[in-house]
């Protein structure tokens, strides 16, 4: 059986995408993944941050978790992103990390990975699905082999029963709404799966 690299790459302004990937973390080393566990650049200027208390504790809290880079994204033979929703897309963070990756899509090194992804909104119709769809949608220009959860799984429907990823609701005082966990977990070993049977049959 082929050892698989997962990057599980984040965004998370107050900590729920970190949580979500910290989930996802756990259980895929728990799969036999080797795993990486880092995060996307702060764009947002300090005072942005400060004005926020959760934000500003949440960038404390954090402040050591390795930056995403490229070399990261060559590293691993499946990702998994976690990411908030903006106005049903990606936060600017994600994006501008993925739009700097011309590079490694030039020379065809993101070709034939695995990919999936997970999200958070404040509401159940905030954008989750159509964040996950515009994540997808950069993943098939670079040649990405996309897992979706599906409905593979009972314990998705407890979580919301999003096809496309895990996503969760989070309320005003930042508390997750539905039970994800085991969602996250399944997913997280879900894509290590598919990208142990590419991996191998390569």
């Amino acid at each position: 059986m082929a050892n698989v690299n997962l990057a599980v790459i984040y965004y998370s302004s107050t900590g729920t995408n970190y949580q979500m990937a910290q989930w996802a973390e756990a259980a895929a080393a728990e799969a036999g993944a080797e795993v990486k566990l880092v995060k996307v650049p702060e764009l947002a200027p300090e005072e942005a941050i400060a004005s926020n208390p959760a934000w500003k504790a949440h960038a404390e809290a954090t402040k050591d978790v390795p930056e995403a880079t490229s070399e990261d994204v060559e590293w691993a033979d499946a990702i998994i992103f976690s990411v908030p929703t903006r106005f049903g897309n990606l936060p600017a963070q994600m994006k501008q990390f993925i739009d700097s990756q011309g590079g490694l899509w030039a020379s065809g090194k993101t070709v034939n990975k695995v990919v999936s992804g997970m999200t958070s909104a404040q509401n159940p119709h905030g954008g989750q699905e159509a964040t996950m769809l515009n994540l997808y949608t950069s993943m098939m220009h670079w040649g990405m082999i996309i897992a979706t959860p599906g409905y593979t799984d009972p314990v998705l429907f407890g979580a919301g029963g999003n096809p496309y990823g895990t996503s969760v609701s989070v309320d005003q005082d930042g508390n997750m709404v539905e039970e994800v966990e085991g969602a996250v977990k399944h997913q997280a070993k879900r894509t290590v799966d598919i990208a142990t049977r590419i991996k191998s049959g390569s």
